[in-house]
């Protein structure tokens, strides 16, 4: 239902005579509208899932698919992509996003290496990599943009408020096969999840793999947020509101926990585009800057609940 109400939201506003009755409205419609509300959708799951994650893995209700500096990596790479590169499509995905993932996967990479310096592969390590990198690659995005033109800074301001301005289904497609991959990823560790949010001894004293569940659970996150972020560009705090509101509606039993993520992940980012098409229309907003807006008030609620 919600779906359906967002894909005929917008300037302009589609009824059912438009869609039935003019080519234009349907172009519109197929185009346009519906994929970008899959996207939206997608997003949202793969946000909200790996926050989850993230929040289990590290045992901390603070903690968001951007602690790892996953994001900061496909952000990284859009904008190296944006200042150096040219136009490009590759089995339907731009040069940006591509460039996007590829960062991501990168970070992922040298976070890994980082946490596996010591002995093991300990949540506090990896999120002290995490940290770190991701303060250094925020460094370089600011730097380049120092460099660029005002036409460049601007693509790459833009990119940065994350969005869903999306033409066809090849976007929604690619990122539906990546958050479907980490999904299955995830959603097998349910049961360690539970484990590991009791402590790491404990988990391990009940049979739990632990070094081997979390990575999983690792790479499961970062490739829903890697695809995310190199796709739609970074959208904050989706991965820290969704898990916290569906805790309160579900409990913390992830085996209960997950399915209504993905449901209200998916369902909380199409609300926001739909809002950021229609609140200031004919004016679309970025709908990373309807999250942001949403999610400052909640984390400084969250933090002085936590305190």
């Amino acid at each position: 239902m919600l779906l359906c109400l967002t894909a005929v939201l917008g300037v302009p506003l589609l009824g059912s005579t438009d869609v039935l009755n003019d080519p234009m409205g349907q172009t519109i419609l197929m185009k346009l509208r519906i994929p970008r509300v899959l996207t939206a959708f997608f997003a949202g799951i793969a946000l909200a899932s790996s926050g989850m994650i993230f929040q289990a893995l590290f045992r901390n209700p603070l903690a968001t698919p951007d602690t790892l500096g996953v994001s900061g990596g496909a952000a990284l790479g859009a904008t190296l992509w944006l200042r150096f590169g040219v136009p490009l499509l590759f089995f339907g995905a731009t040069g940006t996003s591509l460039a996007g993932f590829c960062g991501a996967l990168g970070t992922v990479a040298l976070v890994y290496g980082l946490a596996r310096i010591k002995q093991g592969f300990s949540s506090a390590t990896l999120l002290l990599a995490g940290i770190s990198v991701n303060l250094f690659l925020s460094s370089l995005i600011l730097l380049i943009q120092y460099f660029s033109d005002a036409g460049e800074t601007f693509r790459m301001i833009r990119w940065l408020m994350g969005g869903f301005s999306v033409v066809g289904f090849s976007t929604p497609i690619h990122l539906a096969l990546f958050t479907t991959i980490g999904l299955v990823i995830g959603v097998l560790q349910t049961r360690e999840m539970n484990l590991l949010m009791l402590g790491e001894e404990l988990a391990g004293a009940r049979g739990v793999h632990v070094d081997r569940t979390k990575k999983r659970l690792f790479f499961s996150a970062s490739l829903m947020t890697g695809a995310a972020v190199a796709f739609c560009g970074p959208i904050a705090f989706v991965g820290l509101m969704v898990p916290h509101i569906t805790r309160k509606m579900v409990g913390a039993d992830h085996q209960k926990l997950f399915p209504a993520v993905i449901l209200l992940g998916g369902a909380f980012m199409v609300l926001c585009d739909g809002l950021a098409r229609t609140l200031l229309a004919p004016v679309e907003m970025p709908a990373g800057l309807i999250t942001a807006l949403l999610g400052g008030p909640f984390f400084l609620w969250l933090l002085l609940r936590t305190a």
